[in-house]
């Protein structure tokens, strides 16, 4: 899965089935996601815009991924998500995601 920052730079990373993309960030020092709360869905640390492409397959938030997203430091996208509540699947092979500029 490849991540990319505000100025551009891309960081692609090799990801384990079944992890979250933020503990794949995390794992391979993805500067941006933050993950205050280690993935437990109570924080907006790991907020990213997903792909258009891959939108669909990644699904819709939750409620209280819908909460923490109001609240986010960066503006909300149609395609906003926190990456502690995708999990990595083979569907995902090639996953793209953006990391707000104004992450903490």
């Amino acid at each position: 899965m490849t991540y990319t920052d505000s100025s551009g730079r891309a960081y692609t990373v090799d990801a384990t089935v079944g992890e979250s993309v933020m503990a794949a960030a995390v794992k391979n020092g993805v500067p941006g996601i933050v993950a205050e709360c280690g993935g437990n869905c109570s924080c907006a640390t790991c907020h990213v815009y997903v792909g258009q492409d891959f939108a669909p397959l990644v699904g819709q938030p939750g409620d209280m991924e819908e909460d923490l997203l109001d609240m986010a430091v960066a503006d909300r996208r149609e395609t906003s998500r926190l990456s502690c509540q995708i999990r990595v699947t083979e569907e995902l092979d090639g996953l793209t995601v953006e990391i707000p500029p104004e992450q903490p």
